[in-house]
Formats: structure tokens, C-alpha cells, sequence
């Protein structure tokens, strides 16, 4: 039963649309399918990203680089056990249903990978070495030891670029329609890392630009409860990384939102974190504070 959208924050709503499906890693094996360049007709069926439609006149446009952990059928596993894909070295966990979930609160475009960053990691740049992981986390991925030229560029071409032109697409729609858009990315990260605990609930990255960062730290720090990083848990600015590409490169304001997955790993936690940030969000446009930013 579908019922009419309902205007909030001047911009549309929907409150029944529905939150995706459990996320699935596809035809997990324990070896590669087969090595070398794959062709397109192994990943037909096998879609890059996706974009929920929005109000751009909202001014805000959501990203998300790591939020699915699934490999087209012909890459198997890449050679790894099943269970590497249920940990962070797949995907931001919980970060797919946090964005589903503001863009139907807020009625606002978004743009989501469909891919494991261990096929090819989208929040890098073409030239970082760590774009297509051998090693991550103490976990060698096999599927991408060997890799050649060709293949790399497969994967450039047919899950990196597809994912990066969709999200320069919306930018551009907006800023024809007359509302450059403040972009914001959303991740998840681990509550320790190397053996050292990291407190913060969610923390706010950002390069030379912090005015959205400190937009939504001033927000969230309002709650007595929540401890709300600054460039933490790690320091924002990564050359050729999403919001460098497409914010810092065309003068866009942007953060990029970093939540503690245990926090967001059931539906209780995903509700409450889509709540608190659609609040914030809430009153920055009906304040026109995220339009203020681009005029």
C-alpha cells in the first residue's frame, strides 16, 4: 500500500519506503571463479551502485563508498572465507540502512556502492596502492594477489568509474536546477583498532573546508552522551578519495561522517542513529544553514 509523501523541512518525505534487503555476498566459494581480465558478460545482472531520488533543492546530497560486501557471482570469494565478509574489510556495516533511512526521512538524492571494497575500494584514489587490497587487516585476499594491468583496469572501468560518474551526475543535475549540493559521505568504523579502543560514538572528517563538520559536530555535541570527534577517528583529506574528487576538486562544502558500527549493527541502533542525524539535518535546512554554506 503506497501513501502520499508529506512535506518536511520544505523538502518531500516518505516515510513507507522500504529499507533494503539484508545484505548478501554472492556465490561465495572458497577459490576465484578464474584469474585474468573478466569480461562484462561475467558481471552482467551485477549493478554498481544506485541512486535513491531526491529533492535537490534540499541541497544536500548523501554518499555512500562501502556499503554493500558483494562480489559479482564470477569473482567467487576472491578467494577468501566466508566470514571475511560479515567483518569492516568488506563494508561499512550498518552504514547502507543509516542512508536509506535519511534519504527517505529527508527526501533527499543519494548515491550507494554495490560493491565490496575488496573487489576495488571507491573512497580511493586511481593511484593509491591501497586501492585494490592484497592485504588487509592480516587477511591476503588471493583473488587480488595476481591481479594484472588488464584486470585492474576492468575493474576501474566497470565498478570504480560507474559508481564515480553517478555521483558527479547528481552534482551536476543540482547545480543546473540552481542548488549546489553539501555532500555527505557516511561510514562506519571499528570500535578498536590495533588494540586500542576508540570512544567516540562518530566523528567528522574534513580537509581544509570544516565548516559542515563543524555544523554537525556543534549538533551532535548537544547531546551530553555522545562523545563527537573532530577528524577523528582519523584525519580527514586522503588525495583522490570521494570528497576529494568531488567536493574539494569543485569547491563543494562537505564532511564525511565516520559511525561506530556497534553502534548501527542492529535495527535499534540504525533507527536511532537515522533519528538523531535527520534531527540535525532537519534544522540545518530549515535554518537554510547548508545552503548558507554554498552561497
Amino acid at each position: 500500500m503506497f501513501r502520499d509523501p508529506v512535506k518536511h523541512a520544505g523538502c518531500m518525505v516518505d516515510n513507507h519506503r522500504a529499507r533494503p534487503i539484508v545484505l548478501l555476498v554472492m556465490n561465495i566459494a572458497s577459490t576465484v571463479s578464474h584469474s585474468g581480465p573478466h569480461r562484462p558478460a561475467d558481471i552482467a545482472g551485477f549493478d554498481s551502485h544506485y541512486v535513491l531520488p531526491g529533492d535537490r533543492g534540499c541541497g544536500l546530497l548523501l554518499v555512500c563508498d562501502h556499503a554493500r560486501n558483494a562480489l559479482p557471482a564470477a569473482y567467487g570469494n576472491l578467494g577468501l572465507p566466508a566470514s571475511d565478509f560479515d567483518r569492516h574489510i568488506a563494508y561499512d556495516i550498518g552504514v547502507e540502512a543509516v542512508v536509506n533511512g535519511l534519504s527517505a526521512r529527508l527526501g533527499v538524492p543519494a548515491v550507494l556502492s554495490c560493491f565490496s571494497r575488496l573487489l576495488i575500494d571507491p573512497n580511493r584514489g586511481v593511484n593509491d596502492p591501497t586501492l585494490i587490497m592484497q592485504l588487509s587487516d592480516g587477511a591476503v585476499v588471493p583473488g587480488n594477489r595476481d591481479m594484472d594491468e588488464a584486470e585492474r583496469k576492468f575493474r576501474l572501468s566497470h565498478f570504480y568509474q560507474p559508481y564515480h560518474h553517478a555521483i558527479d551526475a547528481e552534482i551536476d543535475a543540482a547545480i543546473a536546477e540552481g542548488s549546489p549540493p553539501v555532500l555527505l559521505s557516511v561510514h562506519s568504523f571499528t570500535p578498536a583498532w590495533k588494540g586500542l579502543a576508540r570512544p567516540w560514538h562518530a566523528g567528522f572528517l574534513w580537509e581544509d573546508d570544516r565548516r559542515c563538520s563543524d555544523l554537525f559536530i556543534q549538533a551532535l555535541s548537544a547531546d551530553p552522551n555522545l562523545m563527537v570527534g573532530d577528524n577523528e577517528p582519523y584525519a580527514g583529506g586522503l588525495a583522490g578519495d570521494t570528497m576529494n574528487m568531488h567536493a574539494v576538486r569543485r569547491g563543494l562544502p562537505h564532511t564525511l561522517l565516520e559511525i561506530r558500527q556497534d553502534l548501527i549493527s542492529d535495527d535499534q541502533g540504525i533507527s536511532q542513529w537515522i533519528e538523531r542525524l535527520a534531527s540535525a539535518i532537519e534544522a540545518m535546512i530549515a535554518s537554510n544553514q547548508l545552503k548558507d554554506l554554498v552561497s
